[in-house]
């Protein structure tokens, strides 16, 4: 499923006429709605099937998007794992209409995950460390972007 299956407000309306976004007619690609995210299929650079965005996680001290969770492995939800995906990891493929996270699918699998009923403490300093380190992103403290 895609952002524009999910546009109630019709933030994107028009895209789908023009091949692309429409900066006469929404805010396009730059600023999104976050609730359209949800659900957004994730590919990485092999065009694989990583899973979905189940939830998208706001760093309220800062104001800015931490985590996309994304959702890999499993059947209709038994035995999928969860993973805490920095935000700056995703990039948004506006052709295709989902986004990809340059990661094989093999990394991935073996990537630091937790299960829908255990979520960690995503404001620990030592965790967000580990995940960044793993996907190779800074925290947004040390994001020079930032």
């Amino acid at each position: 499923m895609n952002y524009e299956d999910r546009d109630t407000y019709g933030i994107y309306r028009g895209q789908a006429e023009t091949g692309g976004p429409d900066q006469r007619r929404g805010p396009g690609p730059e600023m999104m709605g976050a609730n359209t995210l949800i659900g957004n299929d994730v590919y990485n650079h092999n065009a694989e099937d990583l899973g979905d965005i189940k939830e998208i996680m706001l760093d309220l001290r800062n104001g800015t998007v931490a985590y996309a969770v994304l959702s890999f492995g499993g059947f209709l939800g038994v035995g999928e794992k969860l993973f805490a995906v920095p935000w700056h990891a995703l990039t948004l493929d506006t052709q295709h209409k989902r986004f990809v996270l340059n990661v094989e699918k093999e990394h991935l699998r073996h990537a630091p995950g937790f299960d829908k009923h255990k979520w960690p403490n995503m404001a620990d300093q030592s965790w967000a460390n580990e995940i960044h380190a793993y996907y190779g992103t800074k925290p947004h403290s040390d994001d020079p972007r930032m």
